[in-house]
């Protein structure tokens, strides 16, 4: 017999977002914990989203939301009205993950709890063996998680789908099969149908053997993880990685700080991350190349600069202007260019300029393909050559700023270079400009 508190501690007065489906599985987690909910006083909170792909998941939403009312049950959905062209199924899970977080702040729950049971377990672990990963992503997925200000629990994995089945039809459970789960095109399927029937086969209870398996494997993980955090300690900062003081370390250390990088991006869901990646980014940190970047799945780019590696989100921000120059500009890249009436300093911050030298009205622009400026006693440079002997990194180029005068001749480029236009403090000029 199926009992949820021989696998989860309990307290009085708990609160609980159960996310849930409306099929077999969740249904039965739902159950179970209206059962126990009278002995603990639980607040329970059941989660649903909609994922609005087939015609049955309004008559899904609707049942919920009549089983909640009838079992005095709070309720909270939401409805996917579009998705990107991402993986659809990482991109269904962050949707889900993210309504299941503000649901747990909204009812300030201790818990949230899904109905993952020992098959999903399976799944996963023979996914991530065969993608290739870390210890952390070959253990599947944990039982307990702890998001800081809530855990993630999941209280069914010594359970097997059959069994939850077996104890909906004995409590006469009403739930729905979402038909998609037959369907081969997925891969997740195609070892649900092929794959675990024959591990059953062998081992009836080889779902436990799986989950000792995913146990060790987090102890060991445990361990790795507090040596890669003494690691993290001296080659991270401000989330830029330095590459002198990560060719330092051991090579295994190395790719658990990789992987550490990309979980920002990817969480605890490395289906779209495998080693294959870990070494685009080796090959990319050990390159001769100064400037570089790669590729990751849902627009993130690592980017390579001299000895730092970084790791962003590709977003649709600005990434060329052209304003004219007044008083004060606020630019892009978060500095401002303003007129003075007097400057102290004198560094490349700063730029003397003789109206009569240059045609009025001055502009601030990023750069273009060609750029040149006339430097003091020099001729003249290319800005990309500039950029490089400056070590200004390849993300931050894009929205530099470049002053140009009314024909556009490059009169200065702030913070890094001063032109031939530039005035000493003892010449004459009458337009001082300041960057910071």
């Amino acid at each position: 017999m199926i009992s949820i508190e021989d696998n989860f501690t309990f307290h009085k007065n708990d609160v609980i977002v159960i996310g849930c489906s409306s099929g077999p599985d969740s249904m039965a987690l739902v159950d179970m914990l209206q059962r126990i909910r009278p002995k603990y006083s639980l607040q329970l909170i059941v989660a649903h989203v909609n994922h609005n792909l087939r015609a049955q998941s309004v008559q899904e939403e609707e049942y919920l939301k009549n089983y909640c009312k009838r079992h005095q049950i709070m309720f909270e959905c939401m409805t996917i009205t579009e998705y990107g062209d991402d993986n659809f199924h990482n991109e269904a899970r962050n949707i889900r993950y993210d309504f299941f977080g503000k649901v747990v702040h909204k009812y300030n729950a201790n818990y949230l709890m899904t109905a993952h049971h020992g098959d999903d377990l399976i799944e996963t672990i023979l996914m991530r063996i065969t993608r290739g990963s870390n210890l952390n992503g070959y253990s599947g997925f944990k039982k307990v998680v702890d998001m800081g200000d809530y855990q993630i629990v999941r209280p069914l994995l010594v359970y097997t789908k059959k069994e939850l089945e077996d104890y909906d039809k004995e409590n006469h459970i009403m739930y729905y099969i979402d038909d998609s789960n037959a369907k081969d095109k997925y891969t997740r399927n195609r070892y649900r149908k092929y794959i675990l029937p024959f591990l059953k086969e062998e081992d009836s209870h080889i779902h436990l053997k799986y989950l000792k398996f995913s146990m060790v494997l987090n102890d060991a993980n445990q361990f790795i993880e507090h040596e890669r955090d003494k690691a993290i300690k001296k080659v991270i900062h401000k989330d830029v990685l330095d590459i002198s003081s990560f060719k330092l370390l051991d090579p295994f250390i190395q790719k658990e700080v990789l992987y550490y990088m990309m979980n920002e991006y990817y969480q605890d869901d490395l289906i779209l991350i495998n080693d294959k990646h870990i070494e685009l980014l080796l090959n990319l940190i050990y390159s001769n190349r100064a400037n570089a970047f790669v590729n990751l799945p849902n627009e993130v780019i690592a980017t390579k600069t001299y000895q730092e590696l970084e790791l962003k989100k590709v977003t649709t921000e600005i990434t060329t202007y052209e304003v004219e120059l007044s008083k004060y500009v606020e630019l892009p890249n978060h500095h401002v260019i303003e007129q003075v009436e007097d400057l102290v300093g004198t560094g490349n911050d700063t730029c003397r300029l003789l109206s009569s030298d240059i045609s009025l009205p001055l502009t601030v622009r990023t750069r273009r393909f060609g750029d040149r400026m006339a430097v003091k006693g020099n001729g003249t440079k290319k800005i990309k050559d500039i950029f490089i002997d400056k070590k200004v990194k390849l993300s931050e180029r894009d929205l530099w700023p470049v002053v140009v005068d009314a024909k556009g001749v490059i009169v200065w480029l702030p913070g890094l270079k001063k032109s031939k236009y530039d005035k000493k403090k003892s010449e004459k000029y009458d337009i001082i400009l300041r960057y910071s």
